[in-house]
């Protein structure tokens, strides 16, 4: 809620993004992800003094001007080393730190160097994450491992000294406020968006004879989104599955198939702007991620009016899903897939109810247009929170 404090009007307001450790706009666009990462702040820009991006990339960040007109980039672009790239940040003097500004973080790696900005400049921190960077670690290393345990007294350190903590999911904020105690009034969901103009059903059209469907999927290929099982769940099925995304198990998936009689094509890192396309051309999109945070693809797989399956084990996946309403969840085994699957193929008004469904759950909940507001709401609130700490000092 908004106090009754002199408001400052977000127009005299800038936002400064710091970008997940390592990462950078040119890796963003080679890995497909720069427009869908990029459209909130294009969106919000209109609406604030200016917003500026800190990245991790060298020089060629600033070819990405013309791209993202109205945002401005700070970069590594003599790409020092990191102690170096630090200094730098935390002393040059710089647009993206003066005036009236607000610090936010992309993802919890890369926090803490936003974190330890904004207390040095004396600005307001939104320590934001869209999955919970301890349980990626707990996953991957296991619950006792050092990578786990760093990740979690990290997280602790950094949402316990920022200014507002903003998650995807519900699911999330209990975990943040069980593990952490970050206080209810400092805590936020806000969910991923959907360009739901962008990302909206096809055509419909009947599958022509003779041509098998087509099972999507849209991620890295790795353990952490388990396609493995997909392929799997495929044995047998007179389907083929169509696989977008670059990662370690390509070999590994390519063998499996063959191994296993499962027709399946590899296209690569594909440009956002073209994923309606290939989710239009698609009969199913199946996500058999064992843990997500609010998955992007998904929410997208669901605007474009799409079938979805997902484990039922799989928080992030069970959460974004409605058994029986907007998708099917099933057991997380290649048999349990295969049911799941086959049941959605098998029964074509089963498959366009999910999707009509699923649709319009995206277009309420998740459109960027509704973001755009909660993201202003948020701004606001920790505006207003300021002005009324620095009134009271005064």
């Amino acid at each position: 809620m908004i106090r009754s404090c002199r408001p400052v009007p977000l127009s005299d307001l800038r936002l400064t993004l710091f970008f997940t450790a390592s990462l950078s706009l040119t890796e963003w666009d080679r890995l497909g992800m720069l427009e869908r990462e990029t459209a909130l702040y294009l969106a919000l820009r209109p609406h604030l003094g200016g917003i500026s991006f800190v990245t991790y990339g060298d020089g060629r960040d600033l070819d990405y001007r013309s791209r993202l007109p109205g945002i401005d980039i700070a970069c590594n672009r003599w790409k020092l080393s990191w102690p170096w790239y630090w200094r730098w940040l935390a002393g040059v003097p710089a647009r993206w730190k003066s005036g009236q500004v607000i610090f936010k973080s992309n993802q919890m790696p890369g926090a803490d160097t936003a974190l330890a900005l904004a207390q040095r400049f004396g600005k307001p921190c939104i320590a934001r994450c869209g999955y919970l960077h301890s349980v990626a670690m707990t996953l991957r290393h296991g619950p006792d491992s050092p990578e786990a345990r760093r990740a979690l007294e990290r997280e602790g350190q950094v949402f316990r000294g920022a200014d507002r903590v903003v998650v995807t999911t519900p699911l999330m904020a209990e975990t943040v406020t069980r593990l952490h105690q970050v206080p209810g009034d400092r805590l936020r969901v806000i969910p991923n968006y959907v360009d739901v103009e962008r990302f909206a059903p096809a055509s419909p059209e009947e599958r022509p004879e003779g041509r098998m469907a087509r099972v999507l999927f849209v991620g890295r290929l790795d353990a952490q989104k388990d396609p493995l099982l997909l392929v799997r769940a495929l044995a047998g099925e007179k389907a083929e599955l169509w696989l977008i995304g670059e990662g370690p198990l390509r070999e590994d998936l390519a063998a499996e198939a063959r191994e296993l009689g499962v027709a399946c094509r590899f296209f690569g890192v594909v440009p956002h702007a073209q994923l309606p396309e290939w989710m239009g051309q698609a009969d199913l999109f199946v996500l058999p991620s064992p843990h997500e945070g609010h998955p992007k693809a998904l929410l997208e797989a669901m605007a474009c009016g799409m079938a979805v399956v997902g484990r039922n084990d799989a928080p992030g996946v069970r959460e974004a899903i409605a058994h029986e309403q907007t998708g099917l969840l099933c057991d997380p085994t290649p048999a349990g897939m295969r049911s799941a699957i086959r049941r959605i193929l098998d029964h074509p008004e089963l498959k366009a109810a999910l999707g009509r469904r699923a649709r319009d759950q995206a277009a309420r909940e998740f459109s960027l247009a509704r973001i755009v507001e909660q993201e202003l709401d948020l701004l606001r609130d920790l505006l207003a929170d300021r002005q009324c700490f620095l009134q009271k000092k005064s």
